[in-house]
C-alpha cells in the first residue's frame, strides 16, 4: 500500500478534502436555514434589493462588470465554486475525466446567464415578455429556489464525507 503525503491511500481522496468537504456540507446547511428564516412570509412579497431593480437600464459594460463582481463577492457563489473544484479535485478521475469535468462545471453554471441570453438573441419579440416573466417568478421564489439548492449540495457534500471518512 502506498501511502500519500496527506497520510491518507492514493486510491481514495486525500482527508483533508473530506474535512473540507463537511465544512462546506454544514455551511450549506447553515446558509440553506438561514435562507429558509430570511424567506417572505405567506402574504408577503420580496423585496428586491436596488440594484435588482435598476438592472433592466444597465449598458452590456455594467451588466458585464456586475456579473463579475456577484460571481466573487456573493458567499454563496465562493461555496459553490469552492465546493466544486474540491469535489473535482478529489475525485479519483484521471487528469482528462477532471479536466471534462470542470469544463461541465463552467457549463452548467453559466445556464443562468447563457439561458436568457439565448432567449434574449433568438425570442424574437416574445423574449422580453419570457423574460420578464421569469424576473418575476425567480423574485417571488428565490428563498425556496435558492433553500432547496443549498440543502440538497448540504446533504450531498456532508453524506460524501462522512461516507469517506468511515472508510
Amino acid at each position: 500500500m502506498i501511502v500519500s503525503a496527506s497520510g491518507g491511500d492514493d486510491d481514495g481522496p486525500a482527508s483533508w478534502t473530506l474535512w473540507l468537504k463537511l465544512a462546506l456540507g454544514v455551511l450549506f446547511l447553515l446558509m440553506g436555514l438561514k435562507q429558509w428564516k430570511g424567506r417572505p412570509r405567506q402574504g408577503h412579497e420580496a423585496d428586491s434589493p436596488g440594484w435588482m431593480k435598476a438592472i433592466d437600464r444597465f449598458t452590456p459594460g455594467k451588466a458585464a462588470g456586475l456579473a463579475a463582481a456577484l460571481a466573487v463577492a456573493n458567499p454563496k457563489n465562493l461555496v459553490l465554486a469552492i465546493g466544486g473544484a474540491v469535489s473535482t479535485a478529489s475525485s479519483t478521475a484521471s487528469t482528462r475525466g477532471k479536466t471534462i469535468a470542470s469544463a461541465l462545471m463552467i457549463l452548467i453554471t453559466s445556464l443562468c446567464t447563457l439561458l436568457p441570453l439565448a432567449v434574449y438573441l433568438f425570442g424574437g419579440t416574445t423574449s422580453a415578455k419570457v423574460l420578464s416573466e421569469w424576473k418575476a417568478w425567480m423574485a417571488a421564489h428565490n428563498a425556496a429556489i435558492m433553500t432547496t439548492v443549498l440543502i440538497v449540495l448540504g446533504t450531498k457534500y456532508v453524506g460524501d464525507a462522512i461516507s469517506g471518512l468511515a472508510t
